[in-house]
């Protein structure tokens, strides 16, 4: 699809570059017609005044259509030259022009395809055990009622898979209202949310004041520190920094567990991408897609998520907040 598209292009930009080239040889002729005859003119006129009248006459003519000729036939190969360099010119800047176009497509694509995946594995499952139970003879009520509390197992992950892939589609067009808040309470009323707060410690030397939106940094939050626990080793700290750099406000989580190696440390805010697939299992496994959110929600705050690991090191996330100062123009 993309090929006959970059092809049609090409052919527009090529027949407007064709035709501009044409429309200027076609001016350049007859100016440069008009000149050779206006001079040819001259040097008749000169020749007449000195009594050669019938060799004047001839010069005139044979120089004029000589000239024209040559004319004629320097533009033709301008014309070529135009029509070969310029085919490629229009090849490439039609490449360039749809290549955000083709990537947004294949994108699109991707996140349909593993949508679909996502979505037919646990549907896939509820209805083997279903089969399984209605086929077998001696089931009894407690073997029912197994199904049922993992059918309901499965039902919640396609809920919160729904309401992830709802935000998602929802945020790449969407535009947030922003408030003036203190991060640093936001974070603590977060916190207070999980049974293993005591997991959980935060420092600030200040209470600094961020310009956003606050469910979407509440939800944010709860993403890093879900990901942080997921992730961390049982027991272990998640380490809570927020400080003040210049205008900006750092939001730091670091957790102590396996760490994400560098090949693929690159690629995990991408959606349905999970670093380590082996590391998390059951209730605990994830759909890759909340750090795919959360990167999403720190662009649509004007700020920046990055994070720092390795193989058996810290895992640091760091979130950069515009600060109320940089943003006070803008209240």
């Amino acid at each position: 699809m993309f090929r006959s598209a970059i092809l049609k292009l090409t052919g527009a930009y090529l027949l407007v570059l064709m035709v501009i080239s044409l429309l200027f040889s076609f001016a350049i002729f007859q100016i440069t017609s008009r000149e050779i005859d206006t001079r040819l003119q001259h040097l008749q006129t000169s020749f007449q005044a000195r009594g050669f009248t019938d060799l004047g006459s001839g010069l005139r003519t044979d120089e004029a259509a000589d000239a024209s000729n040559h004319i004629i036939i320097q533009l033709l190969y301008a014309n070529l030259i135009v029509l070969g360099g310029g085919g490629l010119v229009s090849y490439l800047f039609a490449r360039r022009t749809l290549r955000p176009i083709q990537e947004a497509h294949e994108a699109q694509s991707r996140f349909t395809s593993d949508a679909s995946h996502e979505l037919r594995t646990p549907l896939a499952a509820m209805k083997a055990e279903i089969e399984v139970t209605l086929r077998d003879k001696l089931a009894n009520m407690s073997d029912y009622k197994e199904v049922l509390e993992s059918n309901l197992e499965e039902v919640e992950k396609l809920t919160a898979l729904s309401e992830m892939l709802l935000n998602l589609s929802r945020l790449e067009h969407d535009t947030l209202n922003k408030t003036t808040f203190s991060l640093h309470d936001a974070t603590e009323e977060t916190i207070k949310r999980y049974t293993e707060k005591d997991r959980i410690s935060i420092t600030s030397s200040k209470k600094p004041i961020i310009y956003a939106n606050h469910t979407a940094v509440s939800e944010l939050l709860s993403i890093l520190i879900d990901n942080a626990l997921k992730h961390s080793t049982p027991k272990s700290k998640i380490v809570i920094t927020i400080s003040a750099k210049d205008d900006k406000i750092s939001f730091d989580i670091s957790n102590e567990g396996g760490g994400i190696d560098a090949e693929r440390l690159p690629h995990i805010f991408d959606r349905f991408y999970q670093a380590d697939s082996s590391r998390t299992s059951g209730k605990q496994k994830g759909y890759g897609l909340g750090l795919a959110l959360a990167k999403r929600l720190v662009e649509l705050q004007d700020g920046d998520l990055t994070v720092i690991s390795g193989v058996e090191q810290v895992t640091t996330f760091t979130v950069l907040f515009p600060s109320y100062q940089k943003n006070a123009s803008k209240i």
